[in-house]
């Protein structure tokens, strides 16, 4: 009866601790208390709209000749759709669960986006190429103050996870990994509208519309990506287990090659720090790539003997409050910071991945047997014909 007694009155405590940090947060976070109420307003109406999905064919279709008239075109896309998708996230990070608000780094993001939100609003009607040409330089502000976004959102989210750590499991807060899937999905995509109208505008590549590389070997991008991955092995263990790629060297696709590079990266350094955790001064085995192409995906599978995760550690990996790595900052730094370069410590890696796959259609798996080591598949829709999983 007494331990009973005191599992409620513990539950009650944290119950009441929770309802106290969220009424904070609510007060703290109110957009009405930084912000003109006709502001206000409009961003909420503004969250009220469809948001317009795309797809990578889309993309390359209208990119390939860009043309003054296509230009302006994408030009006016855009200054109708960023103001829709940017309130929809900032309507989404005012109404957090937890407390989350109310953190000083989630607070800032919000008023990077509301910042951007006015500056696109503020922004005439794009008639000709001067108005596209001016309306260009101002993305590339929003691109710019919009870098560190990531960085700060995990800090928020890790102070959470600091103050809930004694009171609530890390996989009973879905409302708040659904949230993050759904903002980390939008701004993959704000990013990437923005990134590819401005790289319109650069000096044309061999094989390259914007940011899509026609012809893209992923290949040779998995190969820039494991080299990438053993120097920082290098650099932290003083030795990095070896990576050999098998598969057809001539496979080529239209996609984005920094995404590739950056999923392909997370998941060799993970195949890199449990190797090295697992066999330690030992010799270890090297790591196996594979790329293969199928009708439908290109698909890239990297295998390791790190040890494998227990199975019921597996549902956890795919969590952004859930990391292995020790965190590289503490929770309280100086407020000034833009934050870490570096996401490891923060559980974001795989999440993010994940996402980046599925933006343009594919998907991410992992399958691990304990004691062993552990297999993940990255599928890559080669077809370009999906439409974006907007949020």
């Amino acid at each position: 009866m007494a331990q009973a007694a005191s599992v409620v009155s513990r539950l009650a405590r944290t119950a009441g601790r929770q309802a106290v940090t969220s009424v904070r947060g609510a007060m703290r976070s109110r957009l009405a208390d930084s912000f003109a109420q006709e502001t206000v307003d409009e961003i909420f109406a503004f969250a009220l709209k469809k948001q317009t999905g795309v797809s990578l064919k889309y993309m390359l279709d209208f990119g390939a000749n860009p043309i003054q008239h296509q230009m302006i075109l994408s030009a006016q896309f855009l200054h109708r759709e960023l103001p829709v998708r940017l309130a929809h996230r900032v309507a989404e990070l005012e109404n957090l669960p937890y407390g989350l608000s109310s953190k000083p780094h989630v607070l800032k993001v919000r008023d990077w986006y509301v910042e951007s939100f006015l500056n696109l609003r503020a922004f005439p009607a794009v008639k000709n190429i001067q108005d596209e040409k001016k309306f260009t330089e101002l993305l590339q502000l929003i691109y710019s103050r919009h870098a560190n976004v990531v960085p700060l959102m995990a800090k928020g989210v890790a102070e959470l996870r600091h103050e809930l750590a004694s009171e609530v499991g890390l996989n009973e807060l879905p409302e708040i990994h659904q949230f993050l899937d759904g903002f980390y999905l939008s701004r993959i995509g704000i990013r990437f509208l923005i990134g590819q109208h401005i790289e319109l505008h650069a000096k044309p590549m061999e094989n390259h519309i914007g940011m899509i590389c026609t012809r893209c070997s992923p290949w040779r991008v998995s190969q820039d990506a494991i080299d990438d991955a053993r120097s920082i092995c290098q650099r932290e263990y003083g030795t990095a287990p070896e990576v050999e790629i098998y598969g057809d060297s001539g496979i080529t696709f239209a996609y984005v090659p920094s995404h590739i590079h950056s999923m392909v990266f997370e998941l060799v350094k993970n195949s890199l720090r449990a190797v090295n955790d697992r066999f330690n001064e030992q010799e270890s085995p090297a790591i196996r790539l594979v790329v293969a192409e199928g009708a439908e995906d290109v698909t890239i599978k990297v295998s390791d003997e790190g040890g494998g995760i227990p199975r019921s550690g597996v549902p956890r990996i795919w969590t952004y409050l859930y990391s292995t790595a020790p965190s590289p900052l503490p929770i309280m730094d100086d407020e000034g910071s833009d934050g870490p370069t570096v996401l490891a410590g923060y559980g974001y890696g795989l999440p993010l991945s994940r996402l980046y796959a599925r933006y343009f259609g594919g998907d991410l798996q992992v399958i691990s047997m304990d004691g062993y080591g552990t297999d993940a598949y990255l599928h890559l829709n080669r077809l370009g014909n999906m439409q974006e999983p907007l949020p």
